[in-house]
């Protein structure tokens, strides 16, 4: 699997990991080490390969009690989905509707009233102000971009 952890003791043996399933699935370490470009894990609960297959394309994640603190201007995915976007003049331009994390740089999806999405390089550039609190962040968008 490819690890998007900041910390690498999240594959530590004994560790809890939860699928992001509906419900969520709790699996637990019992090996892992570096793999390609990657980590391979063995979990307690998955004992063959029909198990293995069934979590690919599932994304594992923590309880969000167990993440680190934040520094100022950091904002994990899911507290930005569901903002509304809106431009310096008030203007909405829709909802954050997912983030898709680049190697070099971070998208905000943008789901305008139309459907269609947009995505948003997350530069300071362009996401000027974010307000989970007030539920929403504003843009100053380049031309085009909408």
């Amino acid at each position: 699997m490819r690890s998007l952890t900041d910390n690498p003791d999240r594959f530590s043996v004994g560790e809890v990991l939860l699928t992001d399933e509906t419900p969520p699935r709790s699996l637990t370490v019992v090996a892992s080490g570096p793999h390609s470009d990657g980590v391979l894990v063995t979990f307690d609960e998955v004992s063959d390969r029909t198990g293995a297959a069934e979590l690919c394309g599932v994304t594992l994640t923590i309880d969000p009690a167990d993440r680190r603190a934040l520094g100022e201007d950091e904002y994990w995915p899911d507290a930005l989905e569901g903002l509304a976007v809106i431009d310096r003049g008030g203007n909405r331009l829709g909802r954050v509707s997912g983030v898709v994390l680049g190697a070099a740089q971070d998208r905000l999806v943008v789901t305008t009233g139309d459907g269609t999405a947009v995505e948003v390089p997350f530069v300071t550039a362009i996401v000027a102000e974010i307000h989970p609190s007030l539920g929403h962040l504003v843009v100053d968008p380049p031309e085009g971009l909408f």
